[in-house]
């Protein structure tokens, strides 16, 4: 069994199965059995996709403008969650 500990919002995340396989996504939320990912563009703080916990792959990182949203207390918003990705992905 998995350690719900384990998907921290902020957390980075990619897909392993699915027609999204390979694709980056940022963990907002997680319960025992699915994760909820946006990537700020396609999925969006709205709308996240809801994903099995075994068909991702997660990035122990949490990208440091995210980070300091989630310490300072402020809303992540999608234009945060894009700029992490992009950043991560330089």
């Amino acid at each position: 069994m998995y350690q719900l500990e384990t998907f921290q919002s902020g957390t980075l995340a990619y897909s392993k199965a699915g027609h999204d396989k390979g694709k980056l996504y940022v963990i907002i939320e997680a319960d025992y059995e699915y994760v909820y990912l946006v990537d700020g563009i396609y999925k969006k703080i709205d709308s996240p996709k809801k994903k099995k916990i075994k068909h991702i792959q997660i990035i122990n990182e949490i990208p440091e403008s995210i980070k300091e949203c989630i310490n300072s207390g402020q809303k992540i918003t999608d234009i945060d969650i894009k700029r992490a990705i992009k950043q991560f992905l330089k």
